[in-house]
């Protein structure tokens, strides 16, 4: 089933995954299946790490992801746009929020894993 892209359009805003992160932007060019976009905010910060192995930190590479600069423009697959609709917030303020929600997100997923190690180890003394 064909998806409708009738809103990819150039000046169109709409939301866009790049790699690891999501954003609000413009459409400035249509070129067959990918389209060129520009930056205006943050709305998920990228991922850190190997992508191709996820949680793991013992790994050759732990890429560090910095998130698209404000108006950076980027080749995007038109698979990987949606239509955006309200306002478009400020760049920095994006910016900030998706960092904090991809810390806090962080910080929990370290908390459970420590809770999950602790209560694993007690159970293995009552394995023996």
């Amino acid at each position: 089933m064909q998806e409708n892209r009738d809103f990819i359009v150039p000046g169109a805003l709409v939301k866009a995954d790049v790699r690891s992160g999501q954003y609000i932007g413009e459409i400035v060019e249509v070129n067959g299946p990918r389209a060129v976009f520009k930056v205006l905010a943050v709305l998920k910060h990228p991922e850190q790490g190997d992508l191709h192995h996820p949680y793991n930190p013992d790994v050759a590479m732990f890429h560090e992801r910095k998130a698209l600069s404000y108006t950076e423009k980027t080749n995007v697959l038109l698979r990987d746009v949606k239509p955006f609709e309200g306002d478009v917030p400020d760049y920095n303020a994006s910016l900030q929020e998706a960092v904090a929600a991809q810390i806090a997100a962080l910080d929990r997923l370290m908390r459970w894993s420590a809770r999950g190690l602790e209560i694993l180890k007690e159970l293995r003394k009552e394995y023996k």
